[in-house]
């Protein structure tokens, strides 16, 4: 891309605010131009935060069903995989499969819970629970 041809759109930056892309100018060399956005990235994050959104309340009405434990649905939300999770919490990636069943899960020991807590940033108790409303 020409340094010319760097997108000016409207895009899901701030006012004032700038990303960095790289092109080329007149003479051929690659430098950093600034780009108030694109209206093609505005269209694909757009697409990508439905998927996330739609992956979330998936996850939160399986709770809610007693198919899977708030983990599932609080690990969707952060969009973690169980290996991330696993990683990010000090436990084994089977372990983890495990603990999205509602029955394991109920049986977790407080220091796990708060293992978990940690990992997804938020408090043993919101861990526990899932919003009744989307």
């Amino acid at each position: 891309m020409k340094a010319k041809e760097v997108p000016q759109q409207p895009s899901e930056l701030q006012e004032g605010q700038r990303r960095a892309l790289y092109a080329a100018d007149e003479t051929g060399a690659y430098g950093v131009v600034p780009s108030k956005g694109w209206h093609v990235e505005q269209i694909v994050n757009d697409q990508a935060q439905e998927v996330i959104h739609h992956a979330v309340e998936e996850a939160r009405q399986l709770v809610l069903q007693g198919k899977a434990s708030p983990l599932k649905y609080h690990m969707a939300r952060c969009q973690m995989t169980p290996g991330l999770l696993a990683e990010t919490a000090g436990f084994w990636r089977w372990q983890v499969s495990r603990h999205l069943t509602p029955q394991v899960f109920a049986s977790l020991d407080a220091s796990k819970l708060q293992r978990y807590a940690d990992a997804l940033g938020i408090t043993v108790q919101a861990l526990c629970a899932v919003p009744k409303e989307p």
